[in-house]
């Protein structure tokens, strides 16, 4: 049995694409961004914080606030952020256009401080790095043939933390490899399921 909706506008969709308080947001997102493949070590920082930020909360109130996360943290360039100050943090903790959550802010700018010892592009070569094997997963037919976690996810995690970076566990990671289009967890019968698989293939 398809696990999709598609009301009010008759198309098919992952049911959380369709969340009753945020559905145009959270439709735009689903059929434009979510499971289309991010490149670029600047690019997958932003969706690593972003995620990291989401952790205990509803990804709409992050998607909402992206704009602000964006200005707050100088675009998430990686060797702008890494500069940041402790006068910046005190300033991203009084400023209402993100979350202001102390712990989290802290391992924004901690991992933009690792991320900038990297090489170039090694960020985006790590991350893409424990992409599964696309073929070796079928499509999933409802919610919950979608984990939480993977072994890729896990292995992912224990990676970034054993090189200094913070707040990016197993649930955290595999968020991003979804969002990022690492893997492609649109369920069969989504209308964009095809979309997102040749642009994975694409990629």
């Amino acid at each position: 049995m398809s696990g999709v909706l598609t009301e009010p506008d008759g198309v098919p969709r992952c049911p959380w694409g369709m969340a009753a308080e945020s559905m145009a947001d959270y439709r735009t997102y689903h059929d434009t961004e979510w499971g289309r493949p991010v490149h670029g070590d600047d690019a997958l920082f932003e969706r690593m914080s972003l995620e990291a930020f989401q952790s205990g909360l509803s990804w709409i109130t992050i998607l909402r606030r992206r704009e602000g996360f964006r200005a707050a943290f100088a675009g998430f360039r990686i060797a702008e952020v890494a500069r940041f100050t402790e006068a910046d943090a005190e300033r991203l903790l009084a400023d209402p256009g993100i979350i202001r959550n102390r712990l989290k802010i802290s391992a924004t700018l901690a991992n933009a401080r690792v991320a900038a010892e990297l090489a170039p592009g090694e960020l985006d070569a790590l991350i893409w790095s424990y992409a599964p094997d696309r073929a070796a997963r079928p499509a999933p037919r409802s919610a919950a043939d979608v984990p939480p976690v993977t072994p890729e996810s896990t292995a992912l995690a224990k990676d970034l933390k054993k090189r200094g970076f913070r707040f990016v566990g197993p649930t955290t990671a595999y968020a991003m490899m979804q969002a990022c289009g690492l893997v492609n967890d649109h369920l069969a019968d989504c209308h964009v399921r095809g979309e997102t698989e040749a642009a994975q293939t694409a990629a």
